[in-house]
Protein backbone atom coordinates (compact mmCIF):
# COMPACT_ATOMS: atom_id res chain seq x y z
CA UNK A 1 0.00 0.00 0.00
CA UNK A 2 1.29 3.46 -0.90
CA UNK A 3 2.02 5.87 1.96
CA UNK A 4 -0.41 8.54 0.72
CA UNK A 5 -3.23 5.99 0.43
CA UNK A 6 -2.50 4.67 3.92
CA UNK A 7 -2.50 8.08 5.60
CA UNK A 8 -5.56 9.34 3.71
CA UNK A 9 -7.79 8.19 6.60
CA UNK A 10 -5.94 10.42 9.08
CA UNK A 11 -8.14 13.44 9.69
CA UNK A 12 -6.15 15.39 12.27
CA UNK A 13 -4.45 17.60 9.67
CA UNK A 14 -1.25 15.59 9.30
CA UNK A 15 1.78 17.05 7.59
CA UNK A 16 2.33 14.64 4.71
CA UNK A 17 5.61 14.53 2.76
CA UNK A 18 5.72 14.69 -1.04
CA UNK A 19 7.37 11.27 -1.25
CA UNK A 20 5.00 8.32 -1.62
CA UNK A 21 6.87 5.06 -0.93
CA UNK A 22 5.33 1.60 -0.84
CA UNK A 23 4.55 0.46 2.72
CA UNK A 24 4.95 -3.25 3.39
CA UNK A 25 4.27 -3.30 7.15
CA UNK A 26 3.50 -1.05 10.11
CA UNK A 27 5.67 -1.26 13.21
CA UNK A 28 5.67 0.48 16.58
CA UNK A 29 8.76 -1.42 17.78
CA UNK A 30 11.96 -0.30 16.07
CA UNK A 31 13.47 -3.77 16.53
CA UNK A 32 10.84 -5.21 14.17
CA UNK A 33 11.39 -2.70 11.37
CA UNK A 34 12.43 -4.15 8.01
CA UNK A 35 12.72 -2.75 4.51
CA UNK A 36 9.48 -0.98 3.58
CA UNK A 37 8.10 -0.61 7.12
CA UNK A 38 6.19 2.43 8.32
CA UNK A 39 7.56 3.14 11.81
CA UNK A 40 5.14 4.85 14.19
CA UNK A 41 6.82 6.65 17.10
CA UNK A 42 4.94 6.19 20.37
CA UNK A 43 5.66 8.16 23.53
CA UNK A 44 5.11 5.66 26.33
CA UNK A 45 5.39 5.82 30.12
CA UNK A 46 9.03 4.74 30.21
CA UNK A 47 10.24 4.85 26.59
CA UNK A 48 9.78 7.43 23.85
CA UNK A 49 10.31 5.65 20.57
CA UNK A 50 10.92 8.93 18.77
CA UNK A 51 14.45 8.33 20.07
CA UNK A 52 14.66 5.21 17.89
CA UNK A 53 13.53 6.80 14.64
CA UNK A 54 17.08 6.99 13.26
CA UNK A 55 17.59 3.32 14.07
CA UNK A 56 14.33 2.46 12.29
CA UNK A 57 15.41 4.43 9.21
CA UNK A 58 18.77 2.66 9.20
CA UNK A 59 16.98 -0.71 9.31
CA UNK A 60 15.01 0.10 6.17
CA UNK A 61 11.91 2.01 7.29
CA UNK A 62 10.24 3.58 4.25
CA UNK A 63 8.66 6.35 6.31
CA UNK A 64 8.17 7.56 9.88
CA UNK A 65 5.03 8.77 11.68
CA UNK A 66 5.90 11.12 14.53
CA UNK A 67 4.57 13.89 16.75
CA UNK A 68 7.60 16.14 16.23
CA UNK A 69 10.12 16.73 13.41
CA UNK A 70 12.66 13.93 13.09
CA UNK A 71 16.04 14.34 11.42
CA UNK A 72 16.09 11.23 9.21
CA UNK A 73 16.61 10.65 5.49
CA UNK A 74 13.16 9.08 4.92
CA UNK A 75 9.72 10.76 4.65
CA UNK A 76 8.16 11.85 7.98
CA UNK A 77 4.40 12.17 8.53
CA UNK A 78 3.71 14.60 11.38
CA UNK A 79 0.55 14.04 13.46
CA UNK A 80 -0.81 15.39 16.74
CA UNK A 81 -1.25 11.99 18.42
CA UNK A 82 0.62 8.92 17.20
CA UNK A 83 -1.38 6.53 19.42
CA UNK A 84 -4.64 7.57 17.79
CA UNK A 85 -3.01 7.59 14.38
CA UNK A 86 -1.63 4.09 14.88
CA UNK A 87 -5.16 2.71 15.40
CA UNK A 88 -6.39 4.39 12.20
CA UNK A 89 -3.36 3.29 10.19
CA UNK A 90 -3.55 -0.33 11.43
CA UNK A 91 -7.28 -0.54 10.67
CA UNK A 92 -6.69 0.84 7.17
CA UNK A 93 -3.58 -1.23 6.41
CA UNK A 94 -5.29 -4.50 7.36
CA UNK A 95 -8.48 -3.70 5.43
CA UNK A 96 -10.93 -2.87 8.27
CA UNK A 97 -11.05 -6.53 9.40
CA UNK A 98 -13.56 -6.12 12.24
CA UNK A 99 -16.18 -4.93 9.74
CA UNK A 100 -15.96 -8.45 8.28
CA UNK A 101 -16.43 -10.23 11.63
CA UNK A 102 -19.22 -10.55 14.17
CA UNK A 103 -17.30 -9.02 17.08
CA UNK A 104 -18.29 -9.32 20.76
CA UNK A 105 -16.42 -7.32 23.42
CA UNK A 106 -16.65 -8.06 27.15
CA UNK A 107 -15.67 -5.63 29.89
CA UNK A 108 -16.09 -5.60 33.68
CA UNK A 109 -14.03 -6.31 36.77
CA UNK A 110 -14.73 -10.03 37.08
CA UNK A 111 -15.99 -12.80 34.84
CA UNK A 112 -14.58 -11.64 31.51
CA UNK A 113 -12.43 -14.70 30.88
CA UNK A 114 -15.00 -17.35 31.79
CA UNK A 115 -17.77 -15.53 29.92
CA UNK A 116 -15.64 -15.19 26.79
CA UNK A 117 -14.78 -18.88 26.83
CA UNK A 118 -18.44 -19.83 27.26
CA UNK A 119 -19.36 -17.61 24.31
CA UNK A 120 -16.60 -19.10 22.21
CA UNK A 121 -17.95 -22.62 22.83
CA UNK A 122 -21.51 -21.55 22.06
CA UNK A 123 -20.57 -19.85 18.79
CA UNK A 124 -18.61 -22.94 17.76
CA UNK A 125 -21.65 -25.10 18.44
CA UNK A 126 -23.64 -22.62 16.34
CA UNK A 127 -21.42 -23.60 13.42
CA UNK A 128 -19.12 -20.59 13.39
CA UNK A 129 -15.37 -20.67 13.13
CA UNK A 130 -14.32 -18.50 16.04
CA UNK A 131 -11.59 -16.22 17.30
CA UNK A 132 -10.87 -15.52 20.97
CA UNK A 133 -8.67 -12.84 22.56
CA UNK A 134 -8.31 -12.77 26.34
CA UNK A 135 -6.31 -13.04 29.54
CA UNK A 136 -5.34 -16.70 29.19
CA UNK A 137 -4.61 -16.95 25.47
CA UNK A 138 -5.64 -16.06 21.95
CA UNK A 139 -7.31 -18.55 19.61
CA UNK A 140 -7.97 -18.60 15.90
CA UNK A 141 -10.05 -21.65 15.19
CA UNK A 142 -8.27 -24.54 16.92
CA UNK A 143 -4.88 -22.81 17.05
CA UNK A 144 -3.81 -21.27 20.37
CA UNK A 145 -1.34 -18.41 20.84
CA UNK A 146 0.17 -16.73 23.90
CA UNK A 147 -0.79 -13.18 24.89
CA UNK A 148 1.04 -10.51 26.91
CA UNK A 149 -1.93 -8.29 27.77
CA UNK A 150 -5.62 -9.01 28.29
CA UNK A 151 -6.25 -6.65 25.37
CA UNK A 152 -3.31 -6.22 22.95
CA UNK A 153 -2.31 -2.88 21.41
CA UNK A 154 -4.16 -1.55 18.35
CA UNK A 155 -1.54 -2.76 15.86
CA UNK A 156 -1.49 -6.32 17.24
CA UNK A 157 -5.27 -6.37 17.42
CA UNK A 158 -5.88 -5.35 13.82
CA UNK A 159 -3.18 -7.75 12.61
CA UNK A 160 -4.87 -10.53 14.59
CA UNK A 161 -8.32 -9.72 13.24
CA UNK A 162 -6.91 -9.69 9.71
CA UNK A 163 -5.53 -13.21 10.29
CA UNK A 164 -8.96 -14.27 11.52
CA UNK A 165 -10.61 -12.94 8.38
CA UNK A 166 -7.94 -14.64 6.28
CA UNK A 167 -8.74 -17.95 8.01
CA UNK A 168 -12.50 -17.56 7.50
CA UNK A 169 -13.41 -16.81 11.11
CA UNK A 170 -17.08 -15.78 11.44
CA UNK A 171 -17.26 -14.61 15.07
CA UNK A 172 -14.67 -13.20 17.45
CA UNK A 173 -14.97 -12.74 21.21
CA UNK A 174 -12.56 -10.58 23.16
CA UNK A 175 -11.98 -9.32 26.67
CA UNK A 176 -11.68 -5.54 26.76
CA UNK A 177 -9.72 -4.20 29.73
CA UNK A 178 -10.17 -0.75 31.24
CA UNK A 179 -6.53 0.02 30.42
CA UNK A 180 -7.12 -0.82 26.76
CA UNK A 181 -10.17 1.42 26.60
CA UNK A 182 -8.42 4.34 28.31
CA UNK A 183 -5.32 3.99 26.11
CA UNK A 184 -7.24 3.68 22.86
CA UNK A 185 -6.05 0.18 22.02
CA UNK A 186 -9.49 -0.79 20.70
CA UNK A 187 -9.98 2.28 18.52
CA UNK A 188 -11.01 0.97 15.12
CA UNK A 189 -12.72 -2.15 16.50
CA UNK A 190 -16.26 -2.34 15.13
CA UNK A 191 -18.13 -4.19 17.88
CA UNK A 192 -21.54 -5.74 17.26
CA UNK A 193 -22.19 -6.68 20.88
CA UNK A 194 -20.71 -5.18 24.06
CA UNK A 195 -21.12 -7.01 27.37
CA UNK A 196 -20.80 -5.60 30.90
CA UNK A 197 -20.22 -8.13 33.69
CA UNK A 198 -19.84 -6.08 36.90
CA UNK A 199 -17.93 -3.24 38.52
CA UNK A 200 -15.98 -3.66 41.76
CA UNK A 201 -12.70 -2.23 43.05
CA UNK A 202 -9.63 -2.94 40.95
CA UNK A 203 -6.82 -1.10 39.12
CA UNK A 204 -7.09 2.03 41.27
CA UNK A 205 -3.31 2.35 41.03
CA UNK A 206 -3.98 3.36 37.42
CA UNK A 207 -7.46 4.90 37.38
CA UNK A 208 -7.16 6.54 40.85
CA UNK A 209 -10.92 6.57 41.57
CA UNK A 210 -13.86 4.23 41.00
CA UNK A 211 -15.52 6.94 38.88
CA UNK A 212 -12.52 7.05 36.54
CA UNK A 213 -12.45 3.24 36.43
CA UNK A 214 -16.16 3.13 35.57
CA UNK A 215 -15.71 5.83 32.94
CA UNK A 216 -13.07 3.71 31.20
CA UNK A 217 -15.45 0.73 31.07
CA UNK A 218 -18.31 2.91 29.82
CA UNK A 219 -16.22 3.91 26.79
CA UNK A 220 -16.86 0.51 25.18
CA UNK A 221 -20.59 1.20 25.13
CA UNK A 222 -20.29 4.84 24.15
CA UNK A 223 -18.22 3.74 21.14
CA UNK A 224 -20.64 0.98 20.16
CA UNK A 225 -22.25 2.82 17.30
CA UNK A 226 -25.00 5.34 16.80
CA UNK A 227 -27.02 3.92 13.91
CA UNK A 228 -29.85 1.39 13.62
CA UNK A 229 -29.04 -0.35 10.35
CA UNK A 230 -31.27 -3.43 10.19
CA UNK A 231 -28.47 -5.56 8.72
CA UNK A 232 -26.13 -4.89 11.64
CA UNK A 233 -27.95 -4.07 14.86
CA UNK A 234 -25.68 -3.17 17.79
CA UNK A 235 -26.44 -4.60 21.23
CA UNK A 236 -25.40 -3.67 24.76
CA UNK A 237 -25.72 -6.62 27.17
CA UNK A 238 -25.84 -5.36 30.75
CA UNK A 239 -25.87 -6.91 34.24
CA UNK A 240 -29.09 -5.51 35.71
CA UNK A 241 -28.06 -6.49 39.24
CA UNK A 242 -25.07 -4.14 39.19
CA UNK A 243 -25.66 -0.57 40.37
CA UNK A 244 -23.34 0.82 37.68
CA UNK A 245 -25.52 -0.52 34.85
CA UNK A 246 -27.59 2.67 34.67
CA UNK A 247 -24.47 4.60 33.59
CA UNK A 248 -23.68 2.03 30.92
CA UNK A 249 -27.27 2.10 29.72
CA UNK A 250 -27.29 5.88 29.43
CA UNK A 251 -23.97 5.90 27.55
CA UNK A 252 -25.08 3.90 24.55
CA UNK A 253 -27.44 4.27 21.62
CA UNK A 254 -27.38 0.50 21.08
CA UNK A 255 -30.29 -1.83 21.80
CA UNK A 256 -30.04 -2.82 25.48
CA UNK A 257 -30.51 -6.41 26.66
CA UNK A 258 -30.38 -7.04 30.41
CA UNK A 259 -29.62 -10.12 32.46
CA UNK A 260 -29.82 -10.73 36.18
CA UNK A 261 -30.81 -12.84 39.15
CA UNK A 262 -32.26 -10.40 41.68
CA UNK A 263 -33.63 -7.69 39.38
CA UNK A 264 -36.26 -8.20 36.68
CA UNK A 265 -34.32 -8.61 33.43
CA UNK A 266 -34.71 -9.88 29.87
CA UNK A 267 -32.68 -13.00 30.67
CA UNK A 268 -32.84 -14.32 34.25
CA UNK A 269 -31.85 -17.22 36.47
CA UNK A 270 -34.19 -18.46 39.20
CA UNK A 271 -34.29 -21.36 41.66
CA UNK A 272 -30.49 -21.57 41.91
CA UNK A 273 -29.11 -24.54 43.83
CA UNK A 274 -25.46 -25.50 44.27
CA UNK A 275 -23.54 -28.60 45.29
CA UNK A 276 -19.89 -29.60 45.06
CA UNK A 277 -20.75 -31.28 41.75
CA UNK A 278 -22.38 -28.34 39.99
CA UNK A 279 -25.26 -25.88 39.82
CA UNK A 280 -28.91 -26.13 38.82
CA UNK A 281 -31.18 -23.21 37.93
CA UNK A 282 -34.11 -22.17 35.77
CA UNK A 283 -33.17 -20.03 32.78
CA UNK A 284 -36.00 -17.56 32.15
CA UNK A 285 -36.28 -15.76 28.80
CA UNK A 286 -39.05 -13.46 27.51
CA UNK A 287 -40.82 -16.37 25.81
CA UNK A 288 -39.89 -19.59 27.62
CA UNK A 289 -38.02 -21.17 30.54
CA UNK A 290 -35.52 -24.03 30.75
CA UNK A 291 -34.25 -26.11 33.68
CA UNK A 292 -30.46 -26.34 33.52
CA UNK A 293 -27.95 -28.51 35.35
CA UNK A 294 -24.35 -27.53 34.72
CA UNK A 295 -20.95 -28.61 36.01
CA UNK A 296 -19.82 -25.04 36.72
CA UNK A 297 -20.15 -24.10 40.39
CA UNK A 298 -21.20 -20.82 41.96
CA UNK A 299 -23.56 -17.89 41.60
CA UNK A 300 -20.81 -15.95 39.83
CA UNK A 301 -20.78 -18.64 37.15
CA UNK A 302 -24.55 -18.33 36.78
CA UNK A 303 -23.95 -14.65 36.00
CA UNK A 304 -21.28 -15.63 33.47
CA UNK A 305 -23.69 -18.04 31.79
CA UNK A 306 -26.46 -15.42 31.72
CA UNK A 307 -24.13 -12.88 30.09
CA UNK A 308 -23.01 -15.41 27.49
CA UNK A 309 -26.59 -16.53 26.86
CA UNK A 310 -27.83 -12.98 26.28
CA UNK A 311 -24.92 -12.07 23.99
CA UNK A 312 -25.16 -15.24 21.91
CA UNK A 313 -28.96 -15.08 21.72
CA UNK A 314 -28.89 -11.57 20.20
CA UNK A 315 -26.13 -12.86 17.90
CA UNK A 316 -28.64 -15.28 16.38
CA UNK A 317 -27.89 -18.49 18.26
CA UNK A 318 -30.85 -20.73 19.12
CA UNK A 319 -31.57 -21.04 22.86
CA UNK A 320 -31.47 -24.83 22.65
CA UNK A 321 -27.93 -24.69 21.23
CA UNK A 322 -26.89 -22.41 24.08
CA UNK A 323 -28.44 -24.71 26.70
CA UNK A 324 -26.82 -27.83 25.23
CA UNK A 325 -23.39 -26.18 25.46
CA UNK A 326 -23.92 -24.85 29.00
CA UNK A 327 -24.83 -28.31 30.29
CA UNK A 328 -21.50 -29.71 29.08
CA UNK A 329 -19.18 -26.83 30.06
CA UNK A 330 -16.07 -28.00 31.92
CA UNK A 331 -14.77 -24.66 33.13
CA UNK A 332 -11.78 -22.47 32.36
CA UNK A 333 -8.18 -23.05 33.53
CA UNK A 334 -7.49 -21.30 36.82
CA UNK A 335 -11.13 -20.41 37.43
CA UNK A 336 -12.47 -22.45 40.36
CA UNK A 337 -10.21 -25.25 39.12
CA UNK A 338 -10.04 -28.30 41.38
CA UNK A 339 -6.66 -29.97 41.94
CA UNK A 340 -7.49 -33.60 42.57
CA UNK A 341 -4.77 -36.16 43.29
CA UNK A 342 -6.99 -38.56 45.19
CA UNK A 343 -6.78 -36.73 48.53
CA UNK A 344 -9.68 -36.62 51.02
CA UNK A 345 -9.82 -32.80 51.07
CA UNK A 346 -10.49 -30.32 48.27
CA UNK A 347 -8.03 -27.86 46.70
CA UNK A 348 -9.38 -25.10 44.49
CA UNK A 349 -7.24 -22.68 42.46
CA UNK A 350 -8.92 -19.44 41.38
CA UNK A 351 -7.86 -16.18 39.74
CA UNK A 352 -9.83 -14.12 42.32
CA UNK A 353 -7.68 -11.04 42.85
CA UNK A 354 -10.30 -8.45 43.80
CA UNK A 355 -12.30 -8.23 47.04
CA UNK A 356 -15.57 -8.98 45.24
CA UNK A 357 -14.27 -11.99 43.31
CA UNK A 358 -12.58 -13.43 46.41
CA UNK A 359 -15.81 -13.02 48.40
CA UNK A 360 -17.76 -14.77 45.63
CA UNK A 361 -15.38 -17.72 45.57
CA UNK A 362 -15.34 -18.13 49.34
CA UNK A 363 -19.12 -17.77 49.70
CA UNK A 364 -19.59 -20.41 47.02
CA UNK A 365 -17.08 -22.70 48.72
CA UNK A 366 -18.81 -22.37 52.08
CA UNK A 367 -22.08 -23.62 50.57
CA UNK A 368 -20.70 -27.12 50.14
CA UNK A 369 -17.84 -27.16 52.66
CA UNK A 370 -18.07 -30.00 55.18
CA UNK A 371 -15.02 -28.93 57.19
CA UNK A 372 -12.70 -25.97 57.52
CA UNK A 373 -12.01 -23.53 54.66
CA UNK A 374 -8.41 -22.34 54.21
CA UNK A 375 -7.78 -19.30 52.01
CA UNK A 376 -4.29 -18.61 50.67
CA UNK A 377 -4.11 -15.12 49.20
CA UNK A 378 -1.77 -12.21 48.56
CA UNK A 379 -1.75 -8.93 46.65
CA UNK A 380 0.34 -7.83 43.70
CA UNK A 381 3.17 -5.35 44.10
CA UNK A 382 3.16 -1.99 42.28
CA UNK A 383 -0.63 -2.17 42.16
CA UNK A 384 -3.58 -0.69 44.07
CA UNK A 385 -2.52 -0.58 47.74
CA UNK A 386 -5.96 0.38 49.03
CA UNK A 387 -7.44 -3.04 48.33
CA UNK A 388 -4.79 -4.92 50.35
CA UNK A 389 -6.47 -4.73 53.78
CA UNK A 390 -9.86 -5.25 52.11
CA UNK A 391 -8.62 -8.51 50.56
CA UNK A 392 -7.21 -9.59 53.91
CA UNK A 393 -10.49 -8.89 55.70
CA UNK A 394 -12.53 -10.76 53.08
CA UNK A 395 -10.30 -13.83 53.44
CA UNK A 396 -10.51 -13.74 57.23
CA UNK A 397 -14.27 -13.12 57.23
CA UNK A 398 -15.29 -15.95 54.92
CA UNK A 399 -12.57 -18.54 55.53
CA UNK A 400 -12.00 -20.51 58.69
CA UNK A 401 -8.30 -19.80 58.40
CA UNK A 402 -6.57 -17.21 56.19
CA UNK A 403 -2.96 -17.53 55.06
CA UNK A 404 -1.48 -14.31 53.64
CA UNK A 405 1.41 -14.80 51.26
CA UNK A 406 3.19 -13.35 48.22
CA UNK A 407 1.43 -12.92 44.89
CA UNK A 408 3.55 -11.09 42.27
CA UNK A 409 5.53 -8.69 44.49
CA UNK A 410 7.32 -7.09 41.53
CA UNK A 411 9.52 -4.22 42.77
CA UNK A 412 8.01 -4.09 46.26
CA UNK A 413 9.34 -6.05 49.22
CA UNK A 414 6.96 -8.99 49.83
CA UNK A 415 6.83 -8.37 53.58
CA UNK A 416 5.85 -4.72 53.01
CA UNK A 417 2.87 -5.83 50.95
CA UNK A 418 1.81 -8.26 53.66
CA UNK A 419 2.21 -5.54 56.29
CA UNK A 420 -0.25 -3.43 54.27
CA UNK A 421 -2.67 -6.35 54.16
CA UNK A 422 -2.77 -6.98 57.90
CA UNK A 423 -2.63 -3.36 59.07
CA UNK A 424 -5.76 -2.60 61.07
CA UNK A 425 -7.59 -5.87 60.40
CA UNK A 426 -9.73 -7.29 63.17
CA UNK A 427 -9.50 -10.93 64.17
CA UNK A 428 -6.77 -13.49 64.58
CA UNK A 429 -7.75 -16.43 62.38
CA UNK A 430 -4.83 -15.80 60.05
CA UNK A 431 -1.11 -16.29 59.66
CA UNK A 432 1.53 -14.81 57.39
CA UNK A 433 3.83 -17.02 55.32
CA UNK A 434 5.83 -14.91 52.88
CA UNK A 435 6.93 -17.72 50.56
CA UNK A 436 3.95 -18.79 48.41
CA UNK A 437 5.15 -22.36 47.93
CA UNK A 438 5.68 -22.75 51.65
CA UNK A 439 2.18 -21.36 52.28
CA UNK A 440 0.60 -23.90 49.94
CA UNK A 441 2.56 -26.81 51.40
CA UNK A 442 1.62 -25.66 54.91
CA UNK A 443 -2.12 -25.56 54.12
CA UNK A 444 -2.00 -28.99 52.49
CA UNK A 445 -0.18 -30.45 55.50
CA UNK A 446 -2.81 -28.99 57.88
CA UNK A 447 -5.96 -29.94 55.95
CA UNK A 448 -8.18 -32.71 57.28
CA UNK A 449 -10.74 -34.86 55.52
CA UNK A 450 -13.58 -32.70 54.21
CA UNK A 451 -11.64 -29.44 54.42
CA UNK A 452 -11.29 -27.06 51.46
CA UNK A 453 -8.22 -25.05 50.48
CA UNK A 454 -8.76 -22.05 48.19
CA UNK A 455 -5.57 -20.75 46.56
CA UNK A 456 -6.53 -17.34 45.21
CA UNK A 457 -5.07 -14.59 43.07
CA UNK A 458 -3.04 -16.20 40.30
CA UNK A 459 -5.28 -18.85 38.77
CA UNK A 460 -4.01 -19.80 35.33
CA UNK A 461 -0.72 -17.90 35.69
CA UNK A 462 2.42 -19.99 35.34
CA UNK A 463 4.84 -17.42 36.71
CA UNK A 464 5.68 -15.25 39.69
CA UNK A 465 7.26 -11.82 39.22
CA UNK A 466 9.83 -11.02 41.91
CA UNK A 467 11.73 -7.80 41.31
CA UNK A 468 12.27 -7.69 37.55
CA UNK A 469 12.65 -11.47 37.20
CA UNK A 470 9.92 -13.82 36.05
CA UNK A 471 10.05 -17.22 37.77
CA UNK A 472 8.08 -20.31 36.80
CA UNK A 473 5.32 -20.79 39.35
CA UNK A 474 1.98 -22.52 38.91
CA UNK A 475 -0.35 -22.79 41.92
CA UNK A 476 -1.85 -25.97 40.45
CA UNK A 477 1.54 -27.64 40.05
CA UNK A 478 2.70 -26.63 43.53
CA UNK A 479 -0.55 -27.84 45.10
CA UNK A 480 -0.20 -31.12 43.24
CA UNK A 481 3.36 -31.54 44.55
CA UNK A 482 2.24 -30.79 48.10
CA UNK A 483 -0.61 -33.29 47.90
CA UNK A 484 1.68 -35.97 46.41
CA UNK A 485 4.19 -35.42 49.19
CA UNK A 486 1.52 -35.74 51.87
CA UNK A 487 0.05 -38.89 50.31
CA UNK A 488 3.49 -40.47 50.00
CA UNK A 489 4.10 -39.94 53.72
CA UNK A 490 1.01 -42.01 54.50
CA UNK A 491 2.24 -45.00 52.51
Amino acid sequence: MKLHTLVSNLHDFPVIPIENPEITSIEADSRKVTTGSLFVCIKGYTVDSHEFAMQAAAQGAAAIVAERPIDVDVPVVLVKDTVRSLAVLADSFYGQPTQKLHLIGITGTNGKTTTSHIMNEIMRAHGHKTGLIGTINMKIGDETYEVKNTTPDALTLQNTFAKMVEQNVNSAVMEVSSHALRLGRVHGCDYDVAVFTNLTQDHLDYHKTMEEYKYAKVLLFAQLGNSYHHNRVKYAVLNNDDAATIDFMESTAATVITYGIDTKSDIMAKNIEMTSAGTTFTLVTPNESFDITMKLIGKFNVYNVLAATAACFVSGVALQTIIDVVKELKGVPGRFEVVDRGQDFTVIVDYAHTPDSLENVLLTTKQFAKGNVYCIVGCGGDRDRTKRPIMANVAMKYATHAIYTSDNPRSEHPQAILDDMIEGIEGNNYEVIVDRKEAIFHAVSEAKAGDIIVIAGKGHETYQIIGTEVHHFDDREVAGEAIAQRLSMKE
